[in-house]
């Protein structure tokens, strides 16, 4: 084994011009613990986040949260996984954009055969954010009207998909026209182009006027007053990411005049902090996989040492489903 992976790392926060590769010490796992060699790293928004200091790391710092490759090693205790299994993980601590690295064991999961790592590291943190905002966030049931903002982004494409799987209309928005129909071909109801058109009146009028039972929004501040104005009476807000920045503080009050409304800020990783929820977690978005229910769409491919670009184009908004950082 090497003892140094090429690793992207920041030393300060900053635009995308802070990444570095470098060569980064790997080791061997400890109690608990896995060392894991990657074939690709999956990009993600919180990826950004953590790089310009939104969300605060210890500097300096390894970045990436989700990957997929093959054990190498496993430490005492780690039963789930052994010495030449596929695997892939949305993880803490971060640290996914390498080569190889040791990590715990918890949250990494096997890998199905007839799933690509490629697939495998597009899919995990994103799959996996969907099925909790699907089936442990709020009760959702077939026939429920969902408005789900950025519906052709990485975690849209998969919501779009998974929510016509189960019966769950989905009404999403997006920022071109191209980008809107993208989330038709993929199971949309309708799809909204908020460039072109007020979200909270059209979403409105697709629902003759009642709004919708749960949204569940990425972009925050941006859009979060506007969907508050598209639910129901009783309707649940899902505010899962800051894209546009995040969410001013607001008066609780509003909920009220609204209509007795609820508001709720998850995040993936309070969701599989429990190894076996992860595990379970991770068998369903597999299930959805591995049936043909999900398929993950692989829109953009950049070598390990272009993540600088990577991030750009994502900030950008100039990605579609999912991108992923390759290593061979």
């Amino acid at each position: 084994m090497a003892e140094t992976a090429r690793t992207v790392i920041i030393e300060e926060n900053g635009g995308p011009e802070a990444l570095k590769l470098v060569d980064w010490p790997v080791g061997e796992p400890g109690p608990g613990e896995i060392r894991i060699r990657h074939k690709a790293c999956g990009l993600n928004f919180i990826d950004c986040y953590q790089r310009s200091g939104l969300y605060p790391l210890q500097l300096p710092h390894a970045l990436g949260m989700e990957a997929a490759g093959v054990i190498e090693a496993v430490g005492e205790g780690v039963t789930h996984l052994a010495p030449g299994d596929r695997a892939a993980y949305a993880a803490t601590p971060p640290g996914a954009y390498t080569e190889a690295r040791v990590m715990p064991a918890a949250q990494v999961c096997k890998l199905p055969e007839d799933i690509s790592f490629e697939e495998g590291a597009a899919m995990m943190l994103k799959g996996l954010t969907v099925q909790y905002l699907f089936h442990r966030t709020t009760p959702l049931k077939k026939g429920d009207t969902v408005l789900f903002h950025a519906a052709a982004g990485g975690v849209g494409l998969i919501a779009c998909q998974w929510a016509k799987s189960e019966g769950i209309r989905l009404i999403g928005t997006a920022g071109s026209d191209e980008k809107c129909q993208l989330a038709l071909d993929h199971g949309a109801d309708a799809c909204i182009n908020y460039n072109t058109e007020d979200f909270t009146k059209r979403t409105r009028e697709l629902t003759d006027g009642k709004g919708v039972d749960v949204v569940m929004d990425s972009i925050g501040a941006s859009t979060f007053i506007g969907s508050l104005d598209c639910l129901k009476p009783l309707g649940m807000m899902i505010s899962f990411g800051n894209a546009s920045g995040p969410v001013e503080a607001f008066n609780l009050g509003i909920l009220a005049q609204k209509g007795s409304l609820k508001v709720t800020r998850p995040t993936l990783f309070a969701h599989i902090a429990d190894p076996a929820a992860c595990q379970e977690m991770a068998a369903m978005l597999f299930g959805k996989v591995s049936s043909g229910a999900v398929k993950i769409r692989i829109d953009q491919r950049f070598p390990l040492a272009e993540v600088a670009e990577a991030h750009r184009a994502l900030e950008a908004r100039k990605t579609t489903g999912q991108t992923i950082l390759t290593l061979e």
